[in-house]
């Protein structure tokens, strides 16, 4: 039987089932009768040709010149270049690559010690699995503590890692170290008389000892809601409606001052706290806006009485004066035919005697 191999292919000579040669490019014949039979395969990427183990075929010089033998050792992970260029994640322990015409070479890296190590390369990491490894990302203004084993080996601070996972479980814990607002609306709390106001509150705080309260409080903004509440309620109780209303700026000078006290047990610092707004009952609005509308009235009401009084009391010392001064009450009479004069649109004169006494004759 003929067989043509061309130049980028090769061929597995069996015989009753029994490799005997490697055949490459040429014109060749075999007789089936004999027992003969050739296998033909291209020589680019693996090694596929399975029916013969490849113990065997390595022991053929000529075979084992044209392949790249790759033995991956336990706790390693291999990367399989052509040409320079990575291809493949190598995962198994054994491998044949023919490197005749492209060549291939392998990157083994250990896996054994969880940390990278130098700077791993973009390329290679884009091939990896991701289950064989953990990348941990920390933002500028965030740290980070690495557990191996769910134990603290260190922090870490801005930028991006990557540990294998083969031989230990790799974690991360990141804490946001930037100040964070937390707002406290609607409470509800009783004053000293009985009277329901709700409140709303807002407080500023950032975490100074990410390793204390990552291993001593579970679910930190929860435990400082609930602190804030319990100071206010302290507080709110303690004083009367009207009270309570005058000393705005004095609750949250307060509040801020009883935070800072208890800051170090929530592994925080407290910047600032203070009210936003005291919201009242309806009822108890309506009656403030009219005792406040009585207030404004009562006060209009004392204005105008006090200009009234100094206006008689101009007026009395103007009489007096224009009394015991005739030249300036004639002064005050020629005011007023001023201003009569002035609403007057004409003027008949008739008869004899002057202008100005027929005027004061009007008048």
């Amino acid at each position: 039987m003929k067989y043509e191999i061309n130049q980028n292919q090769c061929g597995f000579l069996m015989r009753h089932g029994r490799f005997v040669k490697m055949l490459f490019g040429g014109t060749y014949h075999y007789l089936k009768a004999a027992g003969y039979d050739v296998f033909i395969e291209e020589m680019d990427g693996a090694v596929r040709f399975g029916k013969i183990p490849k113990e065997v075929l390595l022991e053929d010089k000529e075979f084992a010149d044209k392949v790249l033998n790759v033995i991956v050792p336990a706790g390693f992970i291999g990367i399989l270049r052509k040409n320079g260029t990575p291809q493949t994640c190598l995962t198994e322990t054994e491998y044949l690559f023919w490197n005749q015409w492209k060549q291939y070479d392998v990157v083994l890296m250990d896996m054994q010690q969880p940390e990278m190590e130098g700077e791993v390369s973009k390329a290679y990491l884009a091939i990896i699995p991701l289950k064989y490894y953990k990348k941990i990302e920390i933002q500028p203004g965030e740290m980070g503590l690495l557990y191996y084993n769910n134990q603290v080996v260190k922090e870490l601070h801005a930028g991006t890692y990557y540990y294998w996972l083969y031989s230990k479980d790799v974690t991360g814990r990141i804490v946001d170290l930037k100040s964070h607002s937390l707002e406290i609306t609607g409470q509800e709390i009783l004053t000293a008389d009985r009277i329901g106001v709700r409140i709303n509150l807002t407080c500023t705080y950032r975490i100074v000892e990410p390793r204390r309260m990552i291993e001593t409080i579970r679910n930190l903004e929860n435990q400082i809601y609930v602190c804030v509440q319990l100071i206010i309620r302290e507080y709110i109780g303690r004083y009367r409606l009207d009270e309570l209303l005058e000393q705005k700026e004095e609750i949250s000078g307060f509040i801020f001052k009883r935070l800072k006290e208890v800051e170090g047990e929530y592994c925080v610092e407290f910047q600032n706290a203070g009210i936003k707004d005291i919201i009242l009952p309806g009822e108890i609005r309506d009656i403030m806006n009219t005792v406040l509308v009585a207030e404004r009235k009562a006060q209009a009401n004392v204005i105008t009485r006090r200009e009234e009084v100094a206006s008689t009391r101009s007026l009395l010392n103007t009489a007096k004066l224009m009394d015991e001064n005739k030249t300036l009450y004639k002064l005050k009479e020629m005011e007023c035919l001023e201003r009569i004069c002035a609403q007057v649109g004409n003027i008949q004169v008739s008869g004899g005697g002057a202008l100005l006494e027929q005027l004061k004759n009007i008048l």
